[in-house]
Order: C-alpha cells, then sequence, then structure tokens
C-alpha cells in the first residue's frame, strides 16, 4: 500500500512513527521526516517561525503543494497531519484531481482557538476527521471522531524525581533558544544548588547544538526528553508538545514564551484564548481549569521564574494531571492505523 503523506512538523512524524508499528507493507511517498523513508522533501526544509516567514515562503510552498498532487496519483490513500495552513489548501487540489482516493486529516487543526471556518474546508474536502482532543469534535458537524490522544502511547515513563533535579527546554527553533537561554542561564546561577539538565531536541546533531546553543557547560545535557522530564522535579518549558509531555508524566513544569512582537501581536488579536498551554487548554475545555503556570514575553524574568519554582502547588498539579490523563482516555495509533489500512473505511 503507498501512501501519500504531508506531515510537516517534528511532533506530527514522532506520531507517525508511532502509528506505523501498527501497520505491516506501507509504504510512504510525500512529505515526512527521513528516518521514515525517502521523502519528496525532509521536514527541515519546511519549517517556519512565525506568520511573516510563513508569508515569505508562499511561492515555496505552493510549487511543493503542486508536486504533492502530482506525487497523489500513485497514492492508494492519503495522509494529512496537522499543518493546517498547508494541509487544508492541499485537500482542497487533492480532492479535486482524485474524488475517490481517501484523505484522512489526523490531528485536527485548532478550530476552537481561531478561524473556525476551517470546519467546512475540513468536511468538505476530506473523508475522516480524526481528533486528539475530545472536545473538538463537538466543532464539526460530520465526518470528525475521537481517536484518543498519541502521547498517551508514546510516553512510557512517569515522574519518580526527589526534590533537586531541575529541567530547562529553550524550543526547537534559533529564535526560541536565543530568546530564552540567557535567561535560563541566570535561573540556573540562582539555583546552584540544584541538578541542572537542559534538554535539548533527539534530532540535533553535536554540530547544531554548538551553533544554536554556544557555551553551555553549567548544564547537564540530554536528548532524551522523557527520561530527563521523569526525572525532575520541575521544568521550565517553551510552548510546544513537551508541555503536554511533561503534564503527562506528572511533572511539574511553567510554560515560558518569547515570540517576536508582531506575532505574537497578531496571534493575540487572533486567537480568543486565555491560555496558550496545551494541558491548560484541555483542562479549561474539561472542568473549567489550570494545570501549570504561564509566563509570556515581558513576564519571563529570571525573579518570575525563580517565583514559580519556589510556589508550585505538587499536589494539586498532581490531581489535575490525573485528571487530564483521565479525560484523554486512551493511546490514539492502534486506531489510526486501522483505519489507514482498512480496505472500507470511507
Amino acid at each position: 500500500m503507498k501512501l501519500l503523506v504531508s506531515a510537516l512538523e517534528p511532533s506530527s512524524n514522532l506520531h507517525l512513527k508511532e502509528v506505523l508499528k501498527y501497520t505491516k507493507d506501507i509504504e510512504l511517498i510525500g512529505i515526512f521526516d527521513k528516518s521514515l523513508g525517502s521523502p519528496l522533501y525532509d521536514i527541515n526544509s519546511m519549517a517556519i517561525m512565525g506568520i511573516v516567514d510563513a508569508i515569505k515562503r508562499l511561492r515555496f510552498f505552493y510549487k511543493i503543494a503542486d508536486e504533492m498532487v502530482n506525487l497523489a496519483k500513485e497514492a492508494d490513500k492519503i495522509l494529512l497531519m496537522d499543518s493546517s495552513g498547508f494541509n487544508i489548501p492541499l485537500s482542497k487540489k487533492l480532492k479535486k484531481k482524485y474524488p475517490q482516493k481517501e484523505i484522512i486529516y489526523y490531528i485536527l487543526p485548532q478550530v476552537w482557538a481561531s478561524r473556525p471556518k476551517r470546519v467546512k474546508k475540513l468536511e468538505l474536502y476530506c473523508d475522516r476527521l480524526l481528533g486528539i482532543l475530545p472536545f473538538e469534535i463537538s466543532y464539526y458537524k460530520s465526518k470528525a471522531e475521537y481517536v484518543g490522544h498519541p502521547l498517551l502511547d508514546e510516553i512510557k515513563v512517569k515522574n519518580q524525581a526527589k526534590r533537586g533535579t531541575i529541567a530547562f527546554m529553550a524550543g526547537s527553533r534559533k529564535s526560541e533558544i536565543e530568546k530564552l537561554l540567557p535567561i535560563f542561564k541566570e535561573v540556573r546561577k540562582k539555583l546552584s544548588d540544584k541538578r541542572a539538565i537542559l534538554i535539548i531536541p533527539s534530532t540535533f546533531s553535536k554540530e547544531k547544538i554548538k551553533s544554536l546553543y554556544g557555551d553551555i557547560s553549567e548544564f547537564e545535557i540530554s536528548q532524551d526528553t522523557q527520561t530527563s522530564l521523569s526525572g525532575a522535579e520541575f521544568a521550565f518549558i517553551c510552548s510546544g508538545t513537551a508541555t503536554l509531555e511533561s503534564a503527562l508524566i506528572g511533572t511539574p513544569f511553567t510554560l515560558v514564551y518569547i515570540a517576536k512582537k508582531i506575532d505574537y501581536a497578531i496571534g493575540k488579536k487572533i486567537l480568543k484564548i486565555s491560555q496558550i498551554g496545551l494541558a491548560n487548554i484541555i483542562l479549561s475545555h474539561y472542568d473549567n481549569s489550570t494545570l501549570h503556570g504561564e509566563l509570556l514575553q515581558d513576564e519571563v524574568t529570571v525573579d518570575n521564574l525563580l517565583n514559580e519554582y519556589y510556589s508550585v502547588d505538587r499536589e494539586r498539579f498532581a490531581i489535575k494531571a490525573k485528571e487530564l490523563r483521565e479525560y484523554l482516555k486512551y493511546g490514539s495509533s492502534g486506531r489510526v492505523a486501522e483505519i489507514i489500512t482498512s480496505k472500507h473505511s470511507m
């Protein structure tokens, strides 16, 4: 079976890798991480940072979309993952060209936060809509189903930490690292009696780490996110999938994020949510509560980070983290694999 895949994000590729564990005899074509096969484009060439960067590269993405449509003639089915700015227009092109080919959308866009009109497009151009958040299904009239959350398949550890170890995650993009790392270094100095682990994306080479991070000799370095988080009593995490990982592992943390000012201003105007951490967003829909602290933009200071560490209510965090797990119920990978490989899933 040939499966056309459009998975632009590192997190999408981690979820895709888990799905493939439940399949046999599937050949991937399209856009995905090169560790999974021979992609038309590797995801490293697709990375963008913010709205301004996306606008600058529009012509490049139009070209790739046309190439994907041509490649789709070889595919038995189509799997689109996240990245709605690229994948929804692509789904329209694909459905117009190949109306009989099944298009599956896994990791639905955040229509509950912004641009709800995307719902109509997804229902029009896609055949199966696979959601990983229970509450998002209610935003759709048809085709959407909750399949579970992939992190419940992927997380194999629980927090085992005793006091004394703190984890720091500065993100994966250059601009994130440049803004957060100097602050993390100052916090580390203030907590010099603690063990400090700097968690770096597993895909980064030694050369890339040296180029992006510079001197990080004051930290222990880890490229194993889950193991390191499970061994930490607290973490400071740049916004992203890792915040939900930490929540599900049971490690208290504070989300810290500094965006480009123009991106933050645009995002704040467009997004209609009061939190940006996914665990907080999920719980706010579930029972109108939150799990972790969030420090954004000018709030990201050494003093504020230290205050988050010293004031966190660990017992409450454990209770809310358990609620979060129970709400998400089960993992999604096996179910998604079943849908992809089914001969009559439309």
